[in-house]
């Protein structure tokens, strides 16, 4: 009997810990205690560790603080959820001799506990891994024991930039054309929603025009992620975005606007 080891307790990681613990022996850490169930992990402290499960927020020190979580629980692999910059994955299999799998996390933070369960997980570990047939035959199990679909990738680096290039990136070009629609039909002082309204048919028989809400892009997903690739046209999105408050007074206040059931507006 093993343990599956959640580290980070945040946004991306309580969900994590949510669904593995409906069907596994599954603990909690943080460097925030209050987070943690403090006696269910005492409890199994000395059980051994399957998987340790990253879900720590991407910085400089990331490898560093993987490396450190590895030793701390003395894992036979490790999953990371986290969002991290192109090839992180596989600079941290070389600082180690247990496998590395990258599993990007897809979903909206209010309901991430169930749309983990909606989305398949994608999954992929690098060629040059240890035990890889065993990390990828039990992590599919695990998912598949939480009702979870996988699907796995021919690389780390694919995975990676998948979440960052046509996930937040794309889903915040999309919100920047919004932006800058709302701008031209301020312009001509035109209904914003009548507008849109033209590409209705279009959009439900080619599903080609989706009309997302106008509002500023907040949070933490969108216009941090685009730190972790070097691309100079990505940036884009953070200039569209500023330049939108400029013109538009109430850009930041605009979403509560949008009422939930109103078709195509998506919050971010």
């Amino acid at each position: 009997m093993k343990k599956n080891v959640v580290c980070g307790l945040g946004e991306i990681g309580n969900p994590i810990y949510q669904l593995l613990s409906k069907n596994h022996i599954t603990v909690g850490y943080d460097l925030d205690e209050s987070l943690m169930n403090k006696i269910k992990f005492d409890k199994y402290k000395n059980l051994e560790t399957e998987f340790i499960h990253i879900c720590i927020p991407f910085s400089k020190n990331f490898v560093k603080y993987s490396i450190d979580l590895i030793k701390k629980f003395s894992p036979c692999g490790v999953v990371i959820h986290s969002t991290i910059s192109p090839h992180t994955t596989k600079k941290l299999q070389t600082k180690t001799k247990i496998p590395i799998i990258y599993s990007a996390t897809r979903g909206v933070h209010s309901r991430m506990l169930k749309d983990l369960q909606r989305y398949t997980k994608f999954f992929s570990i690098e060629k040059s891994a240890p035990k890889k047939t065993w990390a990828i035959t039990n992590f599919s199990e695990l998912m598949k024991k939480c009702n979870v679909k996988t699907k796995q990738l021919s690389s780390p680096v694919t995975l990676e930039l998948s979440k960052i290039v046509v996930d937040t990136s794309y889903y915040g070009w999309l919100i920047n054309y919004a932006q800058i629609s709302n701008i031209i039909a301020k312009k001509y002082r035109v209904d914003y929603d009548e507008m849109w309204s033209f590409s209705d048919d279009i959009h439900k028989f080619l599903g080609n025009r989706p009309k997302l809400f106008p509002g500023f892009i907040g949070g933490h997903c969108v216009i941090p992620n685009l730190e972790l690739i070097d691309d100079k046209s990505l940036w884009e999105i953070d200039k569209i975005n500023n330049f939108y408050t400029k013109k538009v007074k109430d850009a930041h206040s605009i979403a509560k606007k949008y009422v939930k059931g109103k078709q195509s507006y998506t919050k971010t």
